[in-house]
């Protein structure tokens, strides 16, 4: 896997671009320094593992925050620890719903820049809130006030992701997944590793380089104003994540909606419209994929919106009866693994639609008053 990025790939001339195609190499470079660190990493965790009681909470803001909420179902199943995903705007303005002093607890916090004030301001209620806590920060920028605050820290790690992971595109692109892979790789280095990952790479280079130019788009150029993703267990996470993409992008230009296969009939449902673009990630496992493949044909029977789109795997006549893709060739992914392809073409169809919207993508906020990294928050201090 090449660790550089071709610079004739790059055709819109921004950062955001070279950000996301950057992205298979950044994986293997990271998960390659955590074989380097495998000792330290484990003489900090296995530890923590080992005590029964302990509670693992994934935390971040944003688009950290869905990192959780995309790996968190399938680490807790896989780990059988009590693993759950809870973001840091939550935690800082409610701690006392969220953190117990009852039970150990080992924070991991994902930052790209590791300055949003709700961070540091998580990590610090959590030592004040329980007794035996620590932490795994996870970070993009070295700089970084979650990274020098760790690295200075008894009771925590700091997990450096390779540099050029501190997108310096506004919307987190290359950082969300090389922190989510480096994560999973922390925490289940048997099923994520440089080896394995090699073939979730291979297919999201392929992924990418199918783009070419970018010119002819990734569900059609039609005119949306609205954009719904859709997906199931962790994957409504990654849909939660694609969704923001358009909105960070186009600035709200196209809106966007995200929500689960199921879900989405009570009551979201009511949103498409002849304007509606609605994409659909569909699951590897054949339990889950019924659900999605009965709501992708509930809704072409509608025909209620524009363009139905499903995103698989693997074919299936409901698939095949109306628009979709179907993933470059590869062994059998689990959606955990899927997550990073389907973010792929989210990605790229956010980049293009701020494009096709008039915006400057790596800086999509005509009026400023949505920034990289947040502003204007007021931490108050806890008191009991």
């Amino acid at each position: 896997m090449p660790e550089t990025i071709s610079p004739t790939l790059i055709a819109t001339g921004t950062w955001t671009e070279r950000e996301i195609r950057q992205q298979p190499s950044c994986w293997i470079r990271s998960l390659n320094n955590i074989n380097n660190l495998r000792s330290s990493i484990d003489q900090f965790l296995t530890p923590l593992l080992r005590k029964t009681d302990i509670r693992i909470v994934l935390t971040g803001a944003g688009t950290s925050a869905f990192i959780g909420d995309i790996i968190a179902p399938w680490l807790s199943s896989y780990t059988g620890k009590n693993i759950s995903a809870v973001p840091t705007t939550d935690l800082v303005t409610n701690p006392m719903d969220y953190l117990s002093p009852a039970h150990p607890l080992l924070l991991v916090s994902f930052a790209r820049s590791g300055n949003s004030p709700e961070s540091v301001a998580a990590v610090e209620l959590a030592n004040q809130f329980v007794p035996e806590c620590y932490h795994l920060s996870i970070t993009c920028n070295e700089a970084g006030s979650l990274y020098q605050n760790a690295t200075d820290s008894d009771n925590a790690f700091a997990l450096l992701m390779p540099a050029e992971t501190h997108d310096r595109g506004f919307a987190m692109t290359s950082s969300i997944t090389t922190m989510m892979v480096s994560c999973l790789a922390v925490f289940a280095p048997d099923t994520f590793n440089s080896h394995t990952f090699q073939d979730v790479a291979h297919r999201c280079q392929a992924i990418l380089t199918s783009f070419g130019d970018l010119s002819q788009g990734v569900f059609g150029n039609a005119p949306w104003k609205r954009v719904v993703y859709l997906g199931s267990g962790g994957l409504q996470g990654a849909a939660r994540e694609s969704a923001l993409k358009v909105l960070e992008l186009t600035a709200g230009k196209v809106a966007a909606f995200y929500d689960s296969a199921t879900g989405f009939r009570h009551g979201p449902k009511s949103l498409v419209d002849k304007e509606t673009l609605v994409v659909i990630f569909v699951s590897s496992h054949p339990y889950t994929r019924q659900y999605d493949l009965d709501l992708l044909a509930e809704l072409r029977r509608d025909g209620q919106a524009m363009r139905v789109v499903a995103i698989a795997a693997e074919t299936d006549t409901a698939i095949e009866s109306g628009p979709h893709i179907i993933l470059p060739p590869s062994r059998h992914f689990i959606d955990t693994e899927l997550a990073f392809c389907f973010l792929m073409y989210a990605q790229v169809f956010a980049l293009t639609q701020s494009l096709n919207v008039g915006n400057t993508p790596d800086t999509p906020s005509v009026s400023g008053t949505v920034n990289r990294v947040v502003q204007g928050v007021v931490i108050h201090p806890w008191q009991a």
